[in-house]
């Protein structure tokens, strides 16, 4: 499949382009171009296009890129909408979540606003769920009453 793009040129700091026909599986720094339409500099915004040529290749069945489908509707070459052809914004990761609702709870809690999100005061019914949940103690860290007692007999028991 054909593809019209830009290809670019030029020196670091100084970008220029071509516009040209490409196979699409080819890379855009090769140089293996099938026809040079014109060129375009980003500093000055200047265009060169051969507008007939372009229209010969899109009628032959190439495609134009994203960038170059915006630049020939802005052209007046071809009629029709842009193109949105900046990257989607992805949907943050689970990290990304939860460090996002505590920097709202916090905003939130500065503000004086409330959330729907916030957990339920403790009721009675809570309370009870949360000691039958409890693991028991075991019987060695359990305190012996009946040593306490024990002691408090002998120190009152022996007169000094």
């Amino acid at each position: 499949m054909l593809k019209i793009r830009l290809q670019r040129i030029g020196r670091i700091n100084d970008p220029a382009f071509r516009i040209v026909v490409v196979e699409h599986t080819e890379s855009t720094k090769s140089g293996n171009f099938i026809e040079k339409l014109g060129t375009y500099n980003p500093k000055t915004k200047q265009h060169t296009l051969n507008a007939e040529r372009v229209k010969y290749w899109l009628s032959v069945g190439a495609k134009a890129s994203g960038t170059m489908h915006n630049m020939l509707v802005s052209l007046g070459v071809v009629s029709g909408k842009k193109i949105n052809v900046l990257p989607r914004k992805s949907p943050p990761k689970k990290g990304e979540e939860v460090a996002q609702a505590v920097a709202e709870s916090v905003a939130n809690e500065q503000t004086g606003e409330v959330s729907a999100e916030e957990p339920k005061p403790a009721t009675s019914e809570n309370v009870v769920e949360e000691k039958t949940e409890e693991t028991p103690m075991a019987p060695a860290e359990t305190p012996a009453p009946e040593a306490a007692e024990e002691k408090t007999e002998e120190s009152s028991a022996k007169p000094e």
